[in-house]
């Protein structure tokens, strides 16, 4: 029996995640699912601050360095959804340790980085894929309203472009550009999993939303040209909406251009 599906965004508290769930409660009808590290019943009502329709919503405390919160969430999910699969993840853990020159990298602030940026994403991906349909699973059920996600599962990564190798020229950033270049590969190992274990039913892609004005980039907002989160939250899901099957595996920006690893 064909199943509509529901969606996951983690973290959610602020930001880019912040803006994917109401993005997603607003213009959907699915099941979404969103964490925080902390507050969860404050970021629960900000998440349904004048939605209509508030028992699509659950937020669960997570963090990503902490992997007993994320099997503690995957055992929320087993009870709650048992016969629905995960047709839309949005994993978009993130820090920020700026390091101009390797004088100023810090052995616990890289730590951090490569626990939050790298490992996050990893033990995240453990403990969803399970969630995503196989390849015996039915097509999901079409969606309504503003977000007409295909009718297999996407699970999706935050890249950066400075975590881009090939497009590395100007330095710096030594941890920050590392830990992300390991979301390039994490998300196109899973989709090569997800060949075999899932074929046309799910793919893998790794995402970059462009600079987004958020707290996150606060120090670069002069300047430059920026989205507003919600701006880059409906791009970013335009993209994954139109990319079809033939993008899988790969890291797309918010304009639907490829960013090679």
């Amino acid at each position: 029996m064909a199943s509509s599906g529901f969606c996951l965004v983690t973290p959610a508290s602020r930001g880019l995640g912040f803006a994917f769930a109401r993005y997603l409660l607003a213009n959907s009808n699915l099941p979404v699912v969103a964490t925080a590290r902390q507050n969860c019943d404050e970021v629960h009502d900000q998440l349904l601050s004048g939605i209509k329709d508030k028992e699509r919503l659950q937020v669960l405390p997570v963090d990503v360095i902490d992997e007993s919160s994320i099997s503690s969430m995957t055992s929320y999910l087993r009870d709650t959804y048992p016969n629905t699969p995960l047709r839309l993840a949005l994993t978009l853990p993130g820090i920020l340790h700026v390091e101009k020159s390797p004088s100023q990298i810090s052995a616990s602030n890289a730590l951090h980085s490569f626990q939050v940026n790298a490992l996050g994403p990893l033990l995240l991906m453990k403990h969803l894929t399970p969630f995503l349909p196989t390849k015996s699973s039915p097509p999901f059920e079409p969606t309504r309203d503003g977000v007409n996600l295909p009718s297999h599962a996407i699970y999706a990564m935050m890249a950066a472009r400075v975590g881009s190798i090939s497009d590395n020229s100007s330095g710096g950033w030594y941890s920050y550009r590392a830990s992300k270049a390991a979301v390039f590969q994490l998300a196109k190992t899973l989709d090569l999993h997800l060949r075999t274990r899932s074929r046309e039913r799910s793919c893998a892609v790794a995402l970059h939303p462009g600079t987004v004005r958020t707290d996150f980039t606060r120090e670069y907002w002069d300047g430059r040209e920026m989205l507003a989160a919600d701006e880059a939250a409906g791009k970013l899901l335009g993209v994954l909406v139109e990319m079809g099957m033939e993008g899988r595996g790969r890291c797309w920006d918010w304009r639907g251009e490829e960013v090679v690893p």
